[in-house]
């Protein structure tokens, strides 16, 4: 067959020279066109004797992404309507062949006969990394942009080429699970060490390496097919295999609590793959991967941090017809922790920023922390000497507004006072030009409010950033009554340019993830005023999904806040919109007790220097009641914290402040943890389905009160059996 992502070469040595160039794309993706060339490529080197071996490698920056999970979503799409139309066992065969053709080719190519290396340049990763974990040598480019993984475990999946199978047998049974459940990227050094390459080299010497292996007597035989192959932590039924795998149980269910499928799959694969001839343990590997891939975590995490993301990564709430920024000069008015996280960011990303405060010394501190920051990424091995100066060479920091002349962008981060904010903002636009944008980084205010004090709210949008600005990867933009279109594109191209993902916000109070988060933490609130014991709190809320508990969650954000914004919110909607139970807790913590959160040591927890955090024995005098844990349903303790955020996340649907679903699954996974299995807030709503979200949401309220009321829209959808993604679909048709 004429091919078309791949060349093959074959010098006078006869080493072939395979290199995979995906026509029109970026990056390789394993297709079903890729998988149908690379089978008549393995046939080619098996069967031509001019070949004496063969060098994998691409043609492109990166090895590859791995598979396109579009095509796995549409093989499960597939299966469905197969199964539909009267026939699962056939649609079941034929969806089980569809799903190990991978796995197979692999095993091909690892048995044909012919050495086989692979050189590896940029990112391997998923499929890719089993493609090079099938070839029998691998030299991998010793530079900052190469590594290897199998990722797939964090968007619900788990490796189906193979993957389970030959890391496990590379490496020691404890390090091999360690590998498959974080999903990590390893570096060549690391990667080295582990077993997973033989060889690292510098980027243009990893094919000449290849060569030379082959060359050099190379066998194209793995090591598990060589006779009387051991695995590296011996049997699975000895006195080491057992104290491997009961430990294994135990970590996997302490930090899944049994959410996560594929996680689950791993394991048993593992354990029942170590027990078979290579053949069959990869026939094991693909019956968990066909599994896997039907489970409606997989179908919800595919689609919210795969296909959702990438989209919103792409712009597609981008503004039509408004041209790309140029985003080369950017202004940071106030250097606290978050001007500074953001003026680090913009800097990392190739930026000039001014940055500015109240005088010189407050502006140093602000710039210091960036000097921190990439000094620890220098400790890790990151970042050079050289990054560092030219990353700080890029930040100039100032008290003086006049050196905001001539920035493409302006973000304000100061105290979130309007009268403060307003100054600022006057201050500002005295010395930028009439096109600049003017962003305002509010966790709370709204937008449209702040506008008030700018003569040009066209050009006025909050951009919200998540604390610590270097880590979160979720923005808020947020659009006020007047805010144009070119305000909203220069934004989302700037939050592009610093590799984070942008939702659209309309404005409200809280906007969208803080709503969320509130409701969140108020629930645990409500739960140790109600005597529920505080540990269970904790513990039901990461049994959940979540990352941590509320009442932890509550001291990272910090007490002293969320007591100025419950009495914001009562000073300007009433007092029936807090809580008066709840506001005279965090009074209590607060003023009462000195407790901060985090950030003064002592908040729900206590956060001594050395060791641990512990939750605060003194909570215990806070709670005029005292619940028996065994009395207490902890389905239903899990399932208030998630309703909560669903409901606000509904209710903010509904009002039209998130307009998008998948902004707001993927808005919530990535801002605020929510359930990453569910695929998001709404996507938990549609997985339960509506009218059995509903009638949750009637039972609940009946017992613990209003806040578990459906909205109008969300009965609606119950009664017509709607969903939240049809309601895209239709938008997009």
């Amino acid at each position: 067959m004429s091919l078309k992502e791949f060349r093959i070469d074959v010098d006078a040595d006869g080493v072939a020279l395979v290199t995979w160039d995906q026509p029109g794309a970026p990056m390789n993706v394993i297709t079903l066109a890729m998988m149908q060339e690379l089978s008549a490529v393995i046939d080619r080197i098996a069967s031509d004797d001019a070949i004496k071996g063969a060098v994998i490698t691409s043609g492109k920056d990166n090895f590859s992404a791995g598979a396109d999970l579009n095509m796995l979503q549409g093989a499960r799409v597939e299966f469905e309507q197969r199964a539909a139309k009267g026939d699962p066992e056939e649609a079941m065969r034929v969806f089980f062949g569809e799903t190990r053709r991978l796995s197979q080719l692999y095993r091909r190519l690892e048995t044909c006969g012919k050495p086989v290396a692979a050189a590896i340049r940029g990112l391997a990763l998923g499929g890719g990394f089993e493609l090079v974990l099938a070839c029998h040598y691998r030299v991998m480019a010793d530079d900052g942009a190469t590594k290897v993984g199998l990722p797939e475990v964090q968007v619900g999946l788990f490796p189906g080429g193979g993957g389970t199978q030959r890391i496990a047998r590379l490496m020691a049974t404890p390090d091999a699970l360690q590998f498959l459940f974080k999903g990590q990227q390893i570096k060549p050094s690391m990667a080295k060490t582990m077993g997973l390459v033989h060889e690292t080299a510098a980027p243009g010497e990893v094919i000449a390496k290849a060569r030379a292996w082959i060359l050099g007597g190379g066998k194209g035989v793995a090591p598990w097919d060589v006779k009387g192959f051991k695995n590296p932590s011996g049997k699975v039924f000895s006195p080491v295999g057992m104290q491997v795998f009961p430990a294994a149980n135990a970590i996997y269910r302490k930090e899944t609590y049994d959410n996560y499928p594929a996680a689950k799959a791993i394991l048993a694969s593992v354990y029942e793959g170590l027990q078979l001839p290579m053949d069959l343990a990869l026939q094991v590997e693909s019956r968990y991967f066909a599994h896997i891939l039907r489970t409606p975590e997989a179908a919800a995490m595919i689609r919210s941090l795969f296909i959702s993301m990438g989209e919103l990564n792409k712009g597609a709430r981008r503004p039509k017809g408004v041209e790309k920024s140029k985003l080369r000069k950017l202004g940071v008015v106030g250097a606290g922790f978050m001007g500074a996280g953001i003026a680090y960011v913009s800097a990392q990303a190739g930026m000039e920023v001014v940055l500015v405060d109240r005088d010189q010394a407050a502006a140093d501190r602000g710039k210091a922390h960036a000097e921190a920051q990439i000094d620890a990424q220098i400790r890790k091995g990151r970042a050079t000497a050289e990054t560092k100066a030219a990353l700080l060479d890029r930040i100039t920091a100032t008290p003086d507004y006049a050196a905001l002349a001539g920035c493409d962008l302006v973000i304000e981060a100061v105290f979130e006072d309007p009268k403060v904010k307003a100054e600022v903002i006057a201050r500002v636009e005295s010395v930028i030009g009439d096109d600049v944008i003017f962003a305002s980084n509010t966790s709370t205010l709204p937008i449209s409010g702040l506008a008030k004090a700018s003569s040009r709210p066209a050009n006025f949008i909050g951009i919200h950033f998540f604390s610590p600005v270097e880590k979160m990867l979720l923005v808020e933009l947020i659009i006020g009554r007047q805010t144009g279109d070119r305000a909203l594109a220069t934004a989302m191209d700037y939050v592009r340019a610093i590799r984070k993902t942008p939702i659209v916000v309309n404005d409200a109070r809280g906007f969208f993830a803080n709503r969320c988060v509130g409701a969140y933490v108020q629930e645990g609130h409500r739960m140790l005023l109600e005597g529920v014991p505080p540990a269970m709190i904790e513990n039901v809320g990461r049994m959940a999904g979540m990352p941590v508990g509320p009442l932890a969650l509550n001291d990272e954000v910090a007490l002293d806040l969320g007591l100025r914004i419950a009495r914001a919110t009562k000073a300007e909607a009433g007092d029936d919109a807090v809580d008066p139970d709840q506001l005279a807790l965090l009074e209590t913590m607060v003023e009462g007790e000195g407790r901060l959160g985090r950030k003064n040591g002592k908040g729900f927890y206590d956060y001594p220097e050395k060791g641990q955090k512990q939750l605060w024995p003194g909570l215990a005098k806070l709670q005029k009641t005292r619940l028996d844990p065994d009395t207490l349903d902890v389905t239903e303790l899990k399932q208030r914290l998630l309703v909560v955020q669903a409901l606000e996340a509904a209710r903010s649907f509904g009002e039209g402040i998130v307009t998008d679903p998948r902004e707001a699954d993927v808005g919530s996974i990535i801002g605020f943890g929510f359930a990453p299995f569910t695929g998001g807030v709404l996507s938990y709503i549609d997985g339960m389905g509506a009218p059995a979200f509903v009638a949750l949401c009637d039972r609940l309220a009946a017992t613990y009160g209003e806040r578990f009321t459906p909205n109008a829209q969300l009965r609606q959808m119950a009664k017509d059996g709607g969903s939240y993604y049809p309601k895209l679909q239709a938008a997009a048709a």
